[in-house]
């Protein structure tokens, strides 16, 4: 029978990882109707593709035959699978190109930012700011695009209010809608495989360590978790800022050079749960060190 090689001797160390990385994107698919055949033949696709474009020996491509020995799946699969178009292309939808650009417009030039280097409240239309109103904003990045349409759009996503002089307000330092199904997928897609990415390169000993760290303790109060959260907020938001500046600056000049192009991302998050008990875990939780995770050789 052609399947999965018990023989093989496994980490259980990464298994334990994996089955703990998995169980929050397992959630986020039964909470959307995906079911276990549906994710296993979408799982056969990546593990083929992946194998494909990722492992193969001399740089020549790989066949079905070594494939079927690198994944565990049929040959017959294999042929099928490779026969199948997919774009692993990222799709990204029109109002997060659009507002990316506006937001860190509106975050970065002095003309848009108050005395505190905030984001000012704008006048909604040029005639009562003229290029520092939403309409200006929007066309300085845009002349397709009424500033209308861009605005009801934010109002929908959360992304901008109005405040009691009907100007538009910037309810984020960046474009994270608060409401959109697709745009937040996108961000989902984006962020958590950027940071997977990283990480995994890290953990198979890439040639060069990416930045990968964390603050850790699970000692502390509700009320104490919500004031860190404050705090990592204010402070995660000027590390954003600082570096949409310089990236901004770079990309000007980096404009008209002939060199490769890359692409990055910096990322910031939080999280909270509620810890088990030693009670009713039945055992003692381990003591955690109270310094930054280390999870990679980058200074």
């Amino acid at each position: 029978m052609h399947g999965v090689r018990n023989n093989h001797s496994y980490s259980t160390a990464l298994i334990v990882a994996l089955r703990r990385i998995l169980r929050p994107f397992v959630k986020l698919m039964l909470a959307n109707g995906i079911t276990f055949p549906f994710l296993s033949e979408l799982l056969k696709g990546i593990f083929v593709d992946v194998a494909d474009s990722e492992f193969r020996i001399g740089g020549k491509p790989s066949t079905d035959s070594h494939l079927s020995l690198l994944t565990g799946i049929h040959r017959k699969d294999i042929k099928r699978l490779r026969s199948c178009t997919h774009s692993n292309a990222e799709t990204i939808p029109q109002a997060v190109s659009l507002g990316t650009r506006l937001i860190n417009l509106w975050t970065s030039d002095p003309r848009f930012l108050d005395a505190n280097n905030q984001p000012k409240p704008l006048p909604r239309f040029s005639k009562e700011g003229g290029e520092i109103s939403f309409e200006g904003l929007v066309a300085s990045v845009s002349c397709d695009i009424r500033s209308r349409v861009v605005l009801d759009e934010w109002l929908r996503l959360g992304v901008a209010h109005f405040n009691d002089s009907n100007q538009v307000c910037l309810n984020t330092a960046a474009f994270i809608p608060a409401n959109g199904f697709e745009e937040k997928v996108y961000y989902f897609s984006h962020n958590l495989y950027d940071h997977a990415a990283a990480a995994t390169s890290n953990l198979l000993g890439g040639t060069s360590p990416f930045l990968e760290r964390s603050v850790s303790y699970d000692r502390l109060s509700d009320d104490s978790v919500k004031k860190l959260a404050g705090i990592s907020e204010q402070q995660g938001m000027k590390a954003l800022l600082a570096i949409n500046k310089a990236a901004m600056t770079f990309e000007k000049n980096d404009a008209g050079s002939d060199e490769p192009q890359h692409r990055m991302t910096f990322g910031i998050y939080y999280y909270t749960e509620p810890v088990i008990s030693e009670k009713s875990a039945g055992r003692k939780i381990e003591e955690t060190s109270h310094t930054p995770d280390d999870h990679s050789q980058a200074g």
